[in-house]
């Protein structure tokens, strides 16, 4: 695409030294410091605006503030790294899947004519999909489950009996949804009664669930993850879990049951929120924290231990298992202090 074309698309001012300048074609994006003739790079982050002096990109995508001096034409843009976004899917358009049923797949459903399922895939009985909507090879769709329209679940991946799940839904290959929550009783024993999981998962649109990610279905109520929701790979969500809209959550995170996460709420890689407790909106969750009570106001919470060195931790892990001893002699150190000034 010429410059021009794509600032009539997507915005933005072109700012370039030469009049012809719109007519650059720019064939992909890459990275400011390896880009070169026909491709364009972006800067969102002033610590590495010395490289845009030396880069080989025929333009740059950057702020404002960043504008001035810039050696090649630029896009301005307040948020170049969203524009960065919009301009990677303009440039990298979905490769379409063939319409039509494979022969090698089972589909006990009758499916709309713009479907496309693919080698072994299996499609049980009641199950409605919208047009549009691609079913990988060896993708699993339970009976009675509702998968709307132009969504896309990749080879192997798994919808369970009675799920739901929205229009524009992209669901990465081995995810399940739908699979039990782990609800067990205990015998006086000490064995264990498995608890049905009668509840199903409620998934909204333009929702994207990583590779590897699990979503049980709920004990009595329902799973629900809401409109616009971003799931990276390896996430646990536990039974009667609730996440809010546009919420994000990255790789390897774990929500226990009944946790409910508001709308807008960033969650860090490797983070642990237990059940049953409440995120407001708007909350930021840094990486390989630990959420162990309700989060009531919207910011950024943080609750991990930056490494060190082993022997350094192991001594201050010794001074924390003292930490209820020392904070009594405190107490007693303030009330002897106490004692002696009313003394004087």
């Amino acid at each position: 695409m010429r410059l021009t074309d794509i600032v009539a698309r997507l915005g933005g001012e072109l700012h370039a030294s030469s009049e012809d300048a719109g007519d650059l074609h720019i064939a992909r994006i890459a990275p400011l410091e390896t880009a070169k003739h026909g491709e364009i790079a972006f800067l969102s982050n002033a610590k590495y605006q010395p490289l845009l002096a030396t880069t080989k990109a025929s333009a740059v995508i950057l702020a404002p503030s960043l504008a001035d001096g810039c050696p090649v034409p630029a896009i301005v843009h307040p948020d170049p790294y969203l524009y960065f976004a919009r301009l990677a899917q303009l440039l990298s358009p979905k490769i379409p899947a063939p319409v039509g049923i494979h022969p090698s797949a089972t589909v006990m459903s009758e499916l709309p004519g713009h479907v496309s399922v693919g080698a072994g895939a299996y499609i049980g009985a009641n199950v409605r999909i919208g047009d549009g909507t691609v079913i990988g090879a060896n993708a699993v769709v339970g009976s009675g489950v509702t998968i709307g329209s132009d969504c896309r679940l990749y080879p192997h991946s798994t919808v369970y009996y009675g799920c739901r799940i929205g229009s524009r839904v992209i669901v990465h290959a081995g995810a399940v949804i739908g699979s039990d929550g782990f609800g067990f009783a205990r015998e006086k024993d000490g064995s264990w009664v498995k608890i049905p999981q009668t509840g199903t998962v409620i998934i909204g649109d333009d929702v994207e669930i990583g590779a590897g990610t699990t979503i049980d279905r709920g004990a009595l109520a329902d799973t629900v993850i809401e409109n616009g929701v971003k799931l990276d790979n390896l996430i646990q969500i536990a039974h009667n879990v609730r996440i809010g809209a546009h919420t994000a959550i990255a790789a390897c995170a774990g929500i226990a049951g009944s946790a409910v996460i508001g709308s807008r709420c960033t969650i860090g890689g490797s983070s642990n929120i237990l059940g049953h407790i409440t995120i407001a909106d708007d909350v930021n969750v840094s990486a390989c924290t630990y959420v162990a009570k309700n989060i009531v106001s919207r910011g950024a919470y943080t609750g991990s231990v930056p490494s060190m060195p082993h022997g350094e931790w192991l001594k201050n892990f010794a001074r924390l298992r003292h930490l209820d001893s020392m904070a009594d002699k405190i107490r007693a150190l303030e009330a002897r202090l106490n004692e002696l000034e009313n003394k004087k």
